[in-house]
């Protein structure tokens, strides 16, 4: 499924293009974004629109829910399955399993942001994954 907005092209170049857009509803439930009216979007723009054009941004939703899973969800379940482990490893070594559970917990806590960092730089790099300027709407 695609999501599409109308946007203004601040700045072009080399195939990318800087689209400043209003924000959704999405955006205003999510509350990631900086800033309450608009947000900057860095596009490929395959059309070669220019600067003060008006435009159409296609954004692949199948990609804002696994970035969404990625970075919302995967702590938390990796933070249940670290305390998890914790307390197993206490069963088998027959121990206090408070400090188990704490450290396996924040091990995979940590292992997580780490892949969060690594997903965060291998999806901007990711065609799939990034918006794609469809229309011009305005010359």
């Amino acid at each position: 499924m695609k999501k599409e907005q109308e946007g203004v092209v601040l700045a072009a170049t080399a195939g990318m293009a800087k689209v400043k857009t209003s924000r959704h509803n999405d955006c205003e439930n999510c509350g990631a974004c900086p800033g309450n009216a608009a947000i900057v979007l860095d596009a490929r723009n395959p059309i070669g629109a220019k600067p003060g054009q008006r435009v159409l941004v296609e954004v692949q939703e199948v990609g804002m829910l696994k970035s969404a899973f990625v970075v919302y969800m995967l702590p938390l379940i990796a933070m249940f399955v670290g305390a998890w482990l914790g307390t197993y490893l206490a069963d088998q070594l027959a121990r206090e399993a408070v400090w188990f559970q704490v450290g396996g917990a924040g091990l995979f806590l940590i292992g997580s942001v780490l892949y969060v960092k690594y997903f965060d730089k291998s999806a901007g790099s990711n065609t799939k994954m990034q918006p794609v300027i469809t229309r011009i709407l305005t010359e």
